[in-house]
């Protein structure tokens, strides 16, 4: 890496070392001096930490315009899905799992835009949000598995419909997922027609007397100041709070929803190096 102060975003020596295979090397007929993977890599992962515009990148890292046009090339090569998948395999062995799950939780946020334009933009009526609707599917140890951006209009089926369709041979072992009451009914009977998964709606917690619509509910409190974790759902509720940590996913900040899908996959890799190769106090 060049000589320079390093940025908290910066990538350490053991991170590169597991991220590096994934990132192509540069192309042998190059015939011009090139600038060091690692370096560009870091200045992507710098735009997604501080959430600053790719013109106002710093000088010593490399050129925003080299950094952007990579980002790109990167995203349509596939590069970032390729690094998503064997990071999440990883993950899993290291917390004791099998490599392919065979549950998983579906849910989906819908965030505001910027002034950026760009298609795939909506109103959605349910939390008056203007902007863009985040389809995640996670395992249930919380890693990324799949994500979709589509316009915040769209409902949670057509969004989980088109967030799944192109998984059929991704998971051999998937056979559950959870997710709210929104992906119960069509959403439930669709996936088991398609897949052969099952789909398992998650209900709010309540008590016997919330059944009864005549009695008023309990106003009960518990130790934690009335926030109850909803059963499996809380794990992508983590992951989407994982997400918008990152100052770049706050909010939408991209024209096309393709790259927004891209930082966020970029965001779980990011956190997953991060706990493959944690830093020594």
């Amino acid at each position: 890496m060049a000589e320079r102060k390093a940025y908290p975003s910066d990538l350490t020596d053991a991170e590169w070392e597991i991220l590096e295979p994934f990132i192509p090397e540069v192309s042998p007929d190059a015939t011009v001096p090139t600038i060091e993977r690692r370096e560009i890599v870091n200045g992507i992962l710098y735009v997604l930490r501080s959430g600053c515009p790719w013109r106002l990148l710093p000088n010593d890292l490399p050129a925003w315009g080299t950094v952007y046009y990579y980002f790109r090339v990167w995203r349509i090569a596939g590069i970032w899905d390729q690094a998503l998948s064997a990071l999440r395999k990883q993950m899993r062995r290291k917390q004791g799992r099998d490599e392919e799950p065979s549950a998983a939780v579906i849910d989906s946020q819908s965030i505001k835009t910027s002034a950026v334009r760009g298609p795939e933009k909506g109103f959605d009526m349910g939390k008056r949000i203007w902007g863009r609707k985040r389809n995640l599917l996670v395992d249930t140890q919380g890693n990324l598995m799949e994500v979709l951006v589509t316009a915040a209009s769209a409902s949670d089926l057509a969004g989980g419909k088109k967030l799944l369709e192109p998984l059929r041979d991704r998971f051999p072992r998937l056979s559950l997922i959870w997710g709210d009451s929104h992906y119960g009914g069509k959403f439930l009977e669709w996936v088991k027609e398609q897949f052969g998964w099952n789909v398992q709606p998650v209900q709010h917690l309540g008590t016997a007397r919330d059944t009864n619509a005549l009695e008023p509910k309990p106003k009960t409190k518990t130790s934690k100041g009335g926030f109850v974790l909803e059963p499996r759902r809380w794990v992508v509720e983590r992951t989407i709070a994982w997400i918008t940590r990152w100052r770049r996913l706050c909010r939408d900040h991209e024209g096309l929803p393709q790259m927004s899908e891209a930082f966020i996959k970029l965001s779980a890799t990011r956190r997953m190096l991060s706990h493959l190769a944690p830093a020594l106090v």
